[in-house]
């Protein structure tokens, strides 16, 4: 009959207005790694093949077609496979601890292979996702159950806390928002999220009254003393002691400067930057290494943009995540089933996190980590998992209307 629908029909059209906004981070990523590392010198005698800017092109290019792989598999049956994807980053990530490659401050987060290296905890949110996804599509009636929060809790923490050993707290603490927004979108009663924020903020509370507050000889929480040393820039405390002698203070002055140096350079960065900027490669923070050369491509390479592009460009990157995130949204709602609703908001909130935390990071508002602005950031792990999470949305958006 004319009136009935048919049964197992397909729209395969991806969301094109995400698609644009995809596009756009990922010029603004090649230009601008491109201005921040052509100023060196030394980058001018690398071939083509070892630039940087060049190889994030590579990087762009083998995400796309990862992210057209999933596109291809209906996101239920690869969540299928989310129970072996979730254990194999555990290993991963346990690995680290034997064949784990030191980023000379004591951190082991990559693992070397003879042509390139790869970071485990960018997969692992990944694998989370998948696997948490599936774990909350269960009927409602067992999402009420203390138990099976209690399950989901521990699949939160698990990752969390071998990546939070590496120590890359910035990654580890992505997964609580992640992780929280999943439980929301699922349906699990907000009595238990409340308890759980609740709980996580006094926690949060102690360690930093500790951290920050307690004798050493006292403290409960060990952290590193970068980490440490993060959070006393953050608060703007000082990093010498009570009862610390002149000279000791001095030391320590000398200490906190070296320490703050990187984010005050972001910071003058941006608001050097105007309006509309010094123009592309012309920014004078950058090209004259006042902006860390080492970090200016990767992790504050919103600073980067902000100089040089001015309030102009700054706004215009704002829009394009904006564009990502709210067709990110609209896939949610689109869904046609609570898995793909629960996969996309936590697509959503990890894209989410890492963009607020490092722009965040960039303007002074969060404290720094080693957090990568999504397809903007230089780094093989960041790209990939960036471009295979926007791959599960639209494979959402692809099999919205599926029977």
């Amino acid at each position: 009959m004319f009136g009935q629908p048919k049964l197992n029909t397909r729209e395969p059209r991806l969301d094109w207005l995400m698609v644009a906004g995809l596009f756009g981070l990922m010029v603004f990523g090649v230009l601008f790694i491109y201005s921040a590392t052509m100023s060196r010198e030394s980058a001018q005698d690398l071939a083509i093949w070892n630039q940087t800017y060049f190889k994030q092109i590579v990087w762009y290019v083998a995400g796309i077609g990862l992210a057209a792989i999933v596109c291809l598999v209906d996101y239920p049956i690869l969540t299928r496979w989310s129970l072996v994807l979730y254990w194999l980053s555990i290993l991963m990530l346990c690995s680290l601890y034997v064949i784990g490659s030191d980023n000379g401050w004591g951190a082991k987060r990559w693992i070397k292979l003879p042509f390139f290296q790869f970071q485990p905890s960018e997969f692992a949110k990944l694998a989370f996702i998948l696997f948490m996804a599936h774990f909350l599509s269960r009927p409602m009636d067992e999402l009420r159950s203390p138990k099976v929060f209690l399950k989901g809790l521990g699949l939160m923490a698990l990752p969390f806390i071998l990546i939070l050993k590496e120590p890359d707290l910035g990654s580890a603490l992505v997964f609580f928002p992640v992780g929280l927004v999943m439980m929301f979108v699922a349906g699990v009663p907000v009595q238990f999220l409340r308890r759980l924020i609740a709980g996580v903020g006094i926690v949060v509370a102690l360690v930093l009254v500790d951290v920050l507050f307690a004798p050493k000889n006292l403290q409960f929480i060990k952290l590193e003393d970068y980490q440490k040393q993060r959070l006393l820039v953050y608060f703007g405390l000082d990093f010498a002691p009570p009862g610390a002698t002149p000279e000791e203070k001095k030391r320590w002055e000398n200490i906190q400067r070296q320490k703050t140096y990187n984010i005050d350079q972001a910071l003058i960065s941006v608001g050097s930057g105007g309006l509309t900027g010094k123009g592309w490669r012309e920014g004078t923070q950058n090209a004259l290494g006042y902006l860390p050369r080492a970090v200016a491509h990767n992790d504050f390479i919103f600073s980067a943009i902000a100089e040089e592009s001015g309030f102009v460009g700054s706004v215009m990157v704002l829009i394009l995540y904006t564009v990502v995130l709210f067709t990110g949204i609209r896939i949610a709602s689109q869904a046609r089933d609570r898995l793909g609703k629960i996969m996309a908001g936590g697509v959503v909130a990890l894209l989410f996190s890492h963009v607020f935390i490092n722009i965040g990071m960039n303007i002074r508002i969060m404290p720094v980590t080693g957090i990568p602005l999504p397809l903007l950031s230089y780094g093989g792990s960041s790209v990939l998992c960036s471009l295979i999470a926007a791959g599960l949305l639209q494979n959402i958006y692809i099999h919205r209307k599926s029977y």
